[in-house]
């Protein structure tokens, strides 16, 4: 007899038959659902670790890239055996694009069971699998760094992909909640992690240079909000001192978990809220 049946003694009826075949199916959909989330042991039977990651997508009306992005990170990260949660924070309100105010909703809005943060753009991919995705205990560590990025390569640059603990996050009072539109959030957030004492680390060993991340972004197409209105032009290069976690105002509209060709992540709806007084470039108006 199969070797299973060895565990119940005598002849079994149809219910104790019925009720295994129930058990197996459950503990079949528990694997696949663990499997899937990136929750499971690693294949070789190895665990991921305590730690656990929330990639944190600032995005507007780029489908496309999100369709792409969504099941390549999520295949990415688990053969790494990174444990994840994929956030897509989504900006459905009226105003400017504000990434750093998204990344800031994104941290509040992540949850206990995650210990550290990706800032992750939708539009680069990693293509070396040798890309460092673990928890960043010594420090936030830029994965798409200056003499990798395909695009930027000044020595204070912090944009593109950056992993942080949350407590390193925190530390920093998270990001200005001031740049509304296109660029330089990152570049005073960089002034922000040397204020609180913190070093940026970078890869090192890899070898792909530039051709290290496949950027989706097509300027021709999707053309960036780079306007400077009034005093948005010399507010740019200030440290706000401020401002950040403590003060960012939002409403999340909704929050759906669905999965993208099978990788699973999370979309919030975010209504960001502007002090039309502090800042009135959060509007074209």
């Amino acid at each position: 007899s199969p070797p299973l049946l060895r565990l119940f003694p005598g002849r079994l009826s149809a219910f104790p038959l019925f009720l295994l075949a129930l058990l197996l199916g459950f503990a079949s959909l528990l694997w696949l659902q663990l499997s899937c989330s990136g929750e499971g042991p690693s294949p070789g039977g190895q665990h991921r670790g305590p730690h656990r990651l929330a990639l944190l997508v600032p995005f507007r009306e780029r489908f496309e890239e999100l369709l792409a992005f969504v099941p390549y990170m999520h295949r990415f990260l688990s053969k790494k055996r990174i444990r994840h949660h994929i956030f897509i924070l989504n900006q459905v309100d009226h105003f400017r694009f504000n990434r750093a105010s998204l990344i800031n909703v994104g941290f509040l809005e992540s949850g206990n069971d995650t210990d550290y943060i990706a800032m992750h753009d939708v539009d680069l991919l990693p293509l070396n699998e040798h890309l460092d995705y673990s928890f960043p205990e010594a420090g936030p560590f830029h994965v798409a760094s200056p003499e990798l990025h395909p695009l930027y390569h000044y020595k204070t640059y912090v944009g593109g992909i950056l992993l942080l603990t949350k407590q390193h996050y925190e530390l920093c009072n998270g990001m200005s909640n001031r740049f509304w539109g296109w660029g330089r959030e990152d570049d005073e957030f960089y002034r922000r992690i040397k204020g609180a004492g913190l070093q940026v680390r970078r890869p090192s060993g890899i070898t792909t240079g530039y051709e290290t991340f496949q950027h989706l972004h097509d300027p021709a197409w999707r053309k960036r909000d780079q306007k400077r209105i009034a005093a948005q032009k010399q507010e740019q290069f200030k440290v706000d001192r401020e401002g950040g976690l403590n003060n960012v105002r939002y409403r999340i509209e909704s929050r759906t978990d669905l999965s993208v060709a099978g990788a699973p992540c999370t979309v919030l709806n975010i209504l960001l809220d502007c002090d039309t007084n502090e800042t009135p470039w959060c509007t074209f108006g």
